[in-house]
């Protein structure tokens, strides 16, 4: 009988672990992109899982959400978007219809956004007509923070001063990227070449010409090519910035002809410190 006693209270204690880890788990956040991970992360800490629906190395313009992933969101307390990047445009309605529990943000809210007929890359069209990186952009990067740290508090509001304090945290980080870019910047020509548009935001923070290959979205024509070999040269251009999620042979092209030097960037990396300070660091080499 005493037998039965010990394992009874032992299966008892099981169970009430069990329930306890249950309980302790934290929350899921969905959030539409790797940079936006990041930022959530840090001022989320422990008390939210962060997933990211498009993976890094995924383009996001055209990114389709697999069926696991449709899941998780149904599981998530909130989907926190960046804002207008394609897939978000062209899945926002899916994701709601299939998720309409879930709570949906913008974090995008309060940017002074780049309309496309000011970016000088031809007629690359987004949805809104918006030029979507918002997030590469220290100045934007404060925004969006912020707009993280007020979603939290929404979804939490037990833990607002844990989460004013982690937000403190991010803003020093995005001071000391801002320091860090601005130093490589001092002596740096003013305009640089890239395949896909998405450093606009970037180029507006440090007062930068950003010279796009793509020409309305689609591989630039033998003419086009021309022109901008001539403007690199014209604009003394010494760096074109390749992403893996493009088709690099016209980059190539024109970096040969024009004598400049390739660099492969990751505008959609998890470390979006260093990958703004690795841009600021290419432009002054």
């Amino acid at each position: 009988m005493k037998k039965y006693i010990i394992l009874l209270l032992n299966l008892l204690l099981l169970a009430a672990c069990g329930s306890q880890q249950q309980k302790s788990q934290p929350m899921t956040l969905t959030v539409s992109i790797e940079p936006l991970r990041y930022f959530t992360e840090i001022i989320a800490g422990d008390k939210f899982q962060v997933i990211s629906m498009v993976p890094e190395g995924s383009n996001p313009e055209t990114y389709d959400p697999t069926p696991q992933q449709l899941v998780t969101l149904n599981k998530s307390c909130a989907f926190l978007r960046i804002g207008y990047i394609g897939f978000e445009q062209a899945w926002a309605e899916k994701l709601q219809s299939n998720a309409p529990e879930v709570k949906f943000f913008n974090m995008s809210e309060g940017i002074e956004l780049i309309r496309e007929d000011e970016v000088h890359h031809g007629n690359h069209s987004h949805s809104g007509g918006v030029e979507p990186h918002v997030w590469n952009s220290t100045q934007n990067a404060y925004i969006i923070a912020e707009n993280i740290f007020h979603t939290l508090c929404k979804l939490d509001s037990a833990n607002i001063s844990y989460y004013k304090e982690n937000l403190a945290k991010l803003e020093s980080e995005i001071e000391r990227t801002d320091r860090e870019i601005r130093a490589y910047l001092q002596n740096t020509t003013c305009a640089f070449l890239i395949y896909h548009p998405a450093l606009s935001y970037f180029a507006r923070d440090y007062g930068l010409e950003q010279i796009s290959i793509e020409e309305g979205g689609k591989e630039p024509s033998p003419a086009h090519l021309q022109a901008l070999i001539r403007r690199c040269k014209e604009r003394h251009v010494r760096v074109v910035f390749v992403q893996k999620e493009f088709d690099s042979r016209n980059a190539e092209i024109i970096a040969r002809e024009a004598g400049v030097k390739i660099v492969s960037i990751n505008p959609l990396s998890y470390k979006w410190s260093e990958e703004m300070i690795a841009v600021a660091k290419a432009l002054s080499e």
